[in-house]
């Protein structure tokens, strides 16, 4: 008989269960337009039974899909374990606008979708086949729990459903067999141990400092200037904007589509990075929507949470969170694009030589050694404090097109969650020449995010523009 089995989570993963509640929803999401032509059933509707059964044929590869938590007794740290009643007819779901579906009803759509929180009593995830969007196309809205993967591993996992050419057909995937899942006194026994080891690890660790003193403590110099670093932001809030409300349950969801060409023009012209201009781009249009509501930039002390992969390169199949947060300060008191621009270089320039990075990494180890509740508090306490305004991330992604069962994928939007007193998340990811936008929305908050989205957009054109042109003064 097989030997019972679980992963624990780490302390970074289990913050994001802690943090959820009724209006905080902790997953990340993605919308995927497809061309529906190889798909499509003779009566002209979606063959969603040959979608469901490719994806259930995959998930041998990502087998953190067919897991569900349990909880160790008395502490009440999750673990996963294998679902023994798993059933992909209920992640799986099939649902259609009324033809044709426009753009702006699938950007509803896909609101209420991910206003809906997962069931902690299942695998954490769901998947929506939409059919009927015009053009001939189909979205799939693939949707995780934060506990489970990050940016990276989300479409790390979507690689894997996904195929880099036009096939087809596919094999069945092997029989499944869950694993047992462990009494309750076992997970109590393997806690009593894990706890027990940790001094011996400390001494591991001090004997790594007396066999090389100096460097554990220049490495312990820098994890702990940059843990005061980090946490230094939350001490002094950012400025209160419409960006940072008190949540409510509803989400709305707008995007919008860039050449990855274009803004590689604008960071070869002026210097930086692609990031770069993505974040003048946010704080440009920022200034821009804020203006429109009425308020005066100049004042503002206006920052960005910016999620970064620690994932090692033996990593790159690792489902959970591999990430650390950088605080930056974006320039919303500068009215000239291109002096905004340089700022922005400077400052992320500033954030690469700093160790916010290795203090976030040693925070997540000390809530490790101790418990996730010192985690989840500091993450509750930045958010509520307003470290912050808004959140961005930009994921890389394949720069050559994906195919499910031969239906080419067009576009990819990525969502990441919003936390407390944050109602604006901005996600990226760079595909196939594109560059994508997910901007998520509180509902109340933002009933006018379309014109954040306009403003984006015209803020990215004016950059455009002016490197173009070869001049630095709008």
């Amino acid at each position: 008989m097989p030997s019972a089995h679980y992963e624990r989570l780490s302390a970074l993963d289990a913050s994001f269960l802690e943090l959820e509640d009724e209006n905080i929803h902790m997953h990340v999401a993605a919308t995927l337009v497809f061309d529906a032509g190889p798909l499509r059933t003779p009566q002209g509707g979606l063959d969603m039974e040959r979608i469901r059964d490719y994806l259930a044929a995959r998930l041998h590869i990502v087998p953190r899909y067919r897991q569900r938590l349990a909880w160790v007794p008395i502490e009440r740290h999750p673990v996963w374990i294998d679902d023994a009643r798993f059933n992909v007819f209920y992640h799986m779901r099939h649902t259609a606008l009324p033809r044709p579906g426009e753009e702006r009803q699938l950007k509803r759509l896909c609101g209420r979708i991910l206003s809906q929180k997962l069931d902690l009593t299942k695998p954490l995830w769901e998947m929506w086949v939409v059919e009927g969007l015009q053009g001939d196309r189909f979205a799939l809205v693939a949707k995780a729990h934060h506990a489970m993967v990050d940016g990276i591993s989300g479409f790390d996992i979507l690689k894997v459903l996904l195929s880099a050419t036009p096939e087809t057909t596919f094999d069945p995937g092997p029989v499944w067999r869950p694993r047992p899942a462990p009494s309750s006194a076992e997970l109590v026994a393997d806690e009593l141990r894990r706890r027990s080891s940790l001094p011996l690890g400390l001494a591991r660790a001090a004997v790594r400092a007396v066999t090389d003193p100096k460097r554990a403590l220049s490495s312990a110099r820098d994890a702990t200037g940059g843990l005061v670093e980090a946490l230094g932001g939350a001490s002094t809030p950012a400025s209160n904007t419409p960006f940072n409300p008190e949540l409510g349950p509803h989400r709305r969801l707008d995007w919008l589509g860039i050449s990855l060409a274009d803004v590689k023009a604008v960071k070869n012209r002026w210097g930086g990075t692609v990031n770069d201009v993505v974040l003048a781009t946010v704080v440009g249009g920022a200034r821009r929507f804020l203006v429109g509501r009425g308020l005066r930039p100049e004042g503002l002390e206006f920052r960005a949470m910016i999620p970064v992969s620690v994932r090692a390169d033996n990593e790159l199949g690792y489902v959970g969170n591999k990430v650390a947060q950088l605080l930056a300060r974006l320039p919303m008191d500068e009215p000239d694009p291109y002096a905004r621009y340089r700022r922005v270089v400077e400052t992320t320039t500033t954030l690469k030589s700093s160790h916010q990075v290795e203090g976030s990494e040693l925070l997540k180890e000390l809530s490790d050694w101790t418990a996730t509740a010192v985690l989840t508090e500091i993450m509750r306490f930045t958010a509520r404090r307003r470290a912050y305004n808004v959140i961005v991330t930009n994921v890389p992604g394949p720069a050559t097109p994906l195919h499910l069962l031969g239906a080419p994928m067009r576009e990819a939007y990525p969502v990441v969650p919003l936390f407390p007193n944050q109602g604006v998340g901005i996600a990226l990811f760079s595909y196939a020449g594109g560059l994508f936008w997910g901007i998520l929305a509180d509902w109340d908050a933002l009933p006018d995010l379309h014109d954040l989205v306009e403003a984006l957009r015209s803020e990215f054109d004016l950059l455009l523009r002016l490197a173009r042109n070869g001049t630095s003064a709008a």
